[in-house]
């Protein structure tokens, strides 16, 4: 499903570098990633998604070589074949919770909104108990909440590869596994990959595999 290989990733004008010989991913596998602040954890996420492109190396997810994509093909890439679920859940205030939801099928022509979507945005509320929020503004909801309508807009365009960003990091603990749980059985229901950064080692027991970002970061030293 993803395969990276010689790759390297470097940000400009910085010490910061990815180097990455060989990681395969399977599909439909449930992976966490852990690692120290700064070490390339959301780096890892933005070169998979293909937010970011390697320097060197290839990178397939797929079946598709990222590197050979143009930036509205990857684009659409992104809004076909992932579902990003990010630390800050990036809402819209002046939508309520269904448009939130909805958002990936209102801003791209890739997918197409139909009846069917709308069921299933409903499905999805109504497993992540927040159906009775729909029509609700995301200020009149809890940040538990706002994470779960984050989870649905992701889940929503049914990804081939889901991936999600410290999801659980602004919450108490009870409500972390059941962002944990509730990532990895829609994961399994749709026979997705997963792939979750998260600092919290009593998160790590659910996950097939866990990968440290650390033996893949570098810093290079300036002259």
């Amino acid at each position: 499903m993803i395969q990276m290989q010689q790759l390297q990733f470097r940000y400009p004008q910085s010490q910061f570098r990815l180097n990455i010989a060989d990681l395969k991913i399977k599909e439909a596998e449930k992976v966490a990633v852990i690692g120290p602040s700064g070490c390339g954890k959301t780096t890892l996420l933005n070169l998979i998604s293909g937010i970011l492109i390697p320097n060197q190396g290839t990178l397939t997810s797929c079946g598709i070589n990222l590197k050979t994509l143009n930036d509205s093909q990857r684009r659409a890439y992104r809004i076909s074949r992932i579902g990003f679920v990010f630390q800050e859940f990036e809402l819209i205030d002046y939508l309520n919770v269904h448009e939130n939801i909805l958002l990936p099928y209102f801003i791209n022509g890739t997918l197409q909104l139909d009846q069917s979507v709308q069921d299933r945005a409903r499905e999805l509320a109504t497993s992540m108990q927040i159906d009775q929020y729909f029509q609700a503004r995301i200020d009149q909801i809890s940040q538990g909440e706002r994470q779960r309508v984050a989870i649905c807009r992701a889940l929503l365009p049914q990804p081939h590869i889901l991936l999600a960003d410290e999801p659980t990091g602004n919450l108490d603990p009870a409500n972390k596994r059941l962002i944990r749980d509730l990532l990895i059985e829609h994961a399994a229901s749709t026979k997705a990959t997963l792939i979750m950064v998260t600092h919290d080692d009593r998160l790590l027991d659910q996950f097939e595999r866990t990968i440290d970002i650390e033996s893949f970061h570098e810093v290079v030293e300036t002259a």
